[in-house]
C-alpha cells in the first residue's frame, strides 16, 4: 500500500470517527420540553398537588433517613441507594434556594420530572424514577410544584453519588433515555375498560412508579416492560420484590384485599407490610379511598406473568 493510499485511508477513518462522535453527541443531548409546553403549564394548585405528592412517594427517598411525623416533609435527602451501578444519594429537594429546588421555575421542575433533565441541562440518573414520571400529566406536575413550594426550606446539600467509570459520564444517559423514556402507557386497556381502571393505570404507571421496583430490569438498567410488574431481584441486597400480577407465584388477592392492604398495611392472611414497602404503604394510606380502589382495579387488569426473578432455594 502506498503512502498516499494509507494517508487517505487514515483520513477516512478519522472523518468517520469524528462524524460518529458528533452523531452520538447529538443523540445523547438533553431533550427538554418545548417552550410551548412550558408556557402552557397551568398555575398549579397546592391542595391538589398534595394528593400527587403522596401518590408519587417523594418522602420515601427524599426525607431524611429515619424521619418520622412532620419531619418527613423536610426533604433534605441523604438516603443511599446501593445498586450494581454504584451508590446513588437522594438529593435535597426542599424549597431551600441554595441547596434545594427553591430557585427552580415551574419549567425547571417539569423538565426534571418529565424528561430527567436538570436546570443546567445535565441528565439525572434514573435512580430518580423519571422514566415513570414521564407518563404524568403536565397539570399534575404543575400542582405538585405548587405544593412543593409550601414545604419547609432545609439548608444543607446531600452528599454526591458514589459511582465508578463509565457511570460517571452523564451524557451517555441521553442514549439510555432514547431506549427507555416513553410517555405512553405500558399496558393497553381495551375500549371496555372503566374509568376506575384507567385512573389506576395512570397512578401505578405514572406517579406511583410501581414498575420501578416490581418489574425486572435488563443489564442496561431499563425496565423489561414485557414482564411488567412480574417481580424482580431487589436493587439492594439479595432480596426480591414480589410479582404483583395474577400470574403463577404472583398476587392472588381480590381488589378489595389490595385496596385494604394499601390503606392499612395488613395482608389478607393477617401479615403486615415490611421492608421498603412500609414507606410506600404509608404514602398510599394518605390518598383518597377512590385512588387505592383504582390502583387495585388496574392491578387486577394487568396481564398475568410468571415471576420475573430467578428461583430461590
Amino acid at each position: 500500500m502506498s503512502k498516499t493510499t494509507l494517508g487517505r485511508l487514515v483520513l477516512v477513518v478519522v472523518v468517520l470517527g469524528v462524524a460518529g462522535g458528533l452523531v452520538l453527541f447529538y443523540l445523547s443531548g438533553p431533550n427538554r420540553l418545548s417552550q410551548e409546553t412550558v408556557a402552557a403549564l397551568p398555575e398549579g394548585d397546592a391542595a391538589r398537588g398534595e394528593r400527587v405528592f403522596w401518590a408519587a412517594g417523594c418522602t420515601s427517598c427524599h426525607a431524611r433517613p429515619g424521619a418520622e411525623g412532620d419531619a418527613i416533609l423536610e426533604l433534605a435527602g441523604g438516603l443511599e441507594l446501593k445498586t450494581p451501578f454504584g451508590t446513588f444519594v437522594a438529593p435535597n429537594i426542599s424549597s431551600d434556594q441554595q441547596d434545594g429546588i427553591g430557585g427552580w421555575s415551574a419549567g425547571d421542575f417539569a423538565n426534571a420530572m418529565l424528561r430527567g433533565v436538570a436546570p443546567d441541562g445535565s441528565h439525572y440518573y434514573p435512580a430518580f424514577p423519571y422514566a415513570s414520571y414521564a407518563r404524568m400529566r403536565p397539570a399534575d406536575i404543575a400542582d405538585l410544584y405548587a405544593f412543593m413550594r409550601t414545604l419547609p426550606a432545609v439548608p444543607g446539600a446531600a452528599p454526591g453519588h458514589v459511582l465508578g467509570f463509565p457511570f460517571t459520564i452523564r451524557r451517555g444517559l441521553g442514549l439510555w433515555k432514547r431506549l427507555y423514556l416513553d410517555p405512553e402507557p405500558v399496558i393497553a386497556l381495551g375500549p371496555d375498560a372503566d374509568d376506575k381502571t384507567r385512573a389506576g393505570r395512570y397512578l401505578v404507571e405514572g406517579p406511583g412508579h410501581c414498575g420501578e421496583c416490581h418489574t425486572p430490569r435488563a443489564f442496561t438498567g431499563g425496565s423489561k416492560t414485557n414482564e411488567w410488574l412480574a417481580g424482580a431481584a431487589a436493587a439492594e441486597g439479595d432480596g426480591i420484590v414480589p410479582n404483583i400480577t395474577a400470574g403463577e407465584g404472583g398476587l392472588s388477592w381480590s381488589a378489595g384485599d389490595i385496596a385494604y392492604y394499601l390503606e392499612s398495611g395488613f395482608t389478607p392472611d393477617f401479615d403486615t407490610v415490611g421492608g421498603a414497602m412500609v414507606a410506600v404503604q404509608k404514602n398510599m394510606a394518605r390518598l383518597p379511598a377512590e385512588d387505592r380502589e383504582a390502583i387495585a382495579a388496574y392491578l387486577k387488569a394487568v396481564p398475568p406473568r410468571p415471576n420475573g426473578y430467578p428461583a430461590r432455594d
